[in-house]
């Protein structure tokens, strides 16, 4: 376990040594601030289910341009040989590549806190529908970077990965809107697959365990996935 915290604390700290951070977390402050309060007087409502939109929208290009070089980078630049050569484990090179990519998006949500702020100072926004809203999009988050770690694995090309990122990403998100062409047993299986259907129970403040199990097991998969991908360049 300390390998892979000291692996993530070296990949975040890259982000900010870098502008990468600084420009990831400006970018999506600006973008959900500007429709947010854009909608906020449309709606004259008191809550964040706006914002908690348009943060879903953005994470579906969001999620995969921070993830494209997770490992896509390490491939190109031949590093992630001399990586799989340390005393390190592959699922352990995956959790710390993660878990850095994890932090980096969670300090941009808590930053996106002080929108409900401006609302508590106008109205009375529901607050466990609040803490629902961000503990879906933590949850959301986990599997977006999943599934783009995977993708990241799998090609030197960062434009291929992002591509490939988003494509996968974006089919998960829409499963759940296209239940209305589908026969009645595949609709209940595409909205059970899909993470904008678990988001929104628990967005009403519904904590639900099948929810949590779901994204959960999804970001499993696709991390277990990915360290498969590295594995078997072993025996390449």
């Amino acid at each position: 376990m300390s390998q892979i915290l000291i692996l993530a604390r070296k990949e975040l700290k890259s982000y900010f040594d870098s502008p990468v951070a600084y420009v990831v977390i400006t970018l999506f402050l600006l973008i959900a601030g500007w429709q947010f309060t854009t909608s906020l007087f449309l709606a004259n409502t008191a809550d964040l289910r706006q914002l908690f939109g348009i943060i879903r929208f953005i994470l579906l290009f969001f999620i995969p341009a921070v993830s494209m070089r997770l490992l896509s980078e390490e491939k190109r630049v031949g590093t992630i040989e001399l990586l799989l050569t340390m005393p390190l484990k592959e699922w352990q090179l995956v959790m710390g590549k993660f878990l850095a990519a994890y932090a980096l998006i969670a300090i941009t949500l808590i930053l996106t806190g002080i929108h409900y702020i401006t609302i508590a100072s106008v109205g009375n926004p529901d607050f466990g529908a609040t803490m629902g809203g961000y503990l879906g999009l933590i949850l959301m988050v986990g599997v977006y970077l999943a599934i783009g770690i995977f993708t990241s694995s799998l090609t030197q090309n960062q434009i291929i990965a992002f591509i490939l990122a988003f494509v996968i990403i974006f089919v998960f998100y829409i499963l759940d809107k296209v239940v209305f062409f589908m026969p009645h047993f595949i609709a209940n299986l595409l909205e059970l697959l899909s993470t904008d259907y678990h988001f929104g129970n628990l967005a009403r403040g519904v904590i639900d365990s099948r929810d949590i199990i779901y994204y959960l097991s999804m970001m499993f998969f696709f991390l277990f996935l990915t360290s498969q991908v590295l594995e078997s360049r072993k025996w390449k």
